[in-house]
């Protein structure tokens, strides 16, 4: 039973990690064209996995995810010649915010179709309990 339990666990790992990166993404979209109080654009969010590791557990092919940070994209920002913009420089290009809406609208839908992997690896888990359950009565 507690084999059923860590599964539980490796799947809830998963969707949380998704879960997260899908609230990442959303910001990122939502900040497409801010900027801060500063005047610097917004810089796109990454989030930052990473396998937790047990040498006992990893024999039995257990590996839950974590989500250990979230950081600012290294990424430079876009420039764009607009000598109209008020937030042009001397030779009249703007600096955009780095985010990539096809980037960021394709690392939705993986972060939703890992979502729903994981979803239902602890939906397949869960009939598993219950049909042992059952046959136990």
């Amino acid at each position: 039973m507690n084999d059923l339990f860590r599964s539980f666990e490796i799947s809830a790992s998963g969707m949380y990690a998704q879960r997260v990166r899908m609230n990442v993404v959303a910001s990122n979209l939502a900040n497409y064209e801010s900027y801060k109080e500063t005047g610097e654009p917004f810089r796109k969010l990454e989030v930052i996995f990473q396998a937790v590791y047990d040498p006992e557990r990893l024999k039995k092919g257990e590996v839950p995810v974590a989500v250990v940070g979230i950081r600012e994209s290294e990424e430079p920002f876009k420039l764009v010649f607009d000598p109209s913009d008020p937030r042009a420089d001397d030779r009249g290009f703007v600096r955009k915010p780095n985010v990539d809406l096809v980037k960021e609208m394709a690392d939705m839908i993986s972060a939703i179709r890992s979502y729903e992997a994981n979803l239902n690896a602890f939906n397949l888990t869960r009939e598993m309990a219950q049909t042992t359950l059952e046959l136990w009565r």
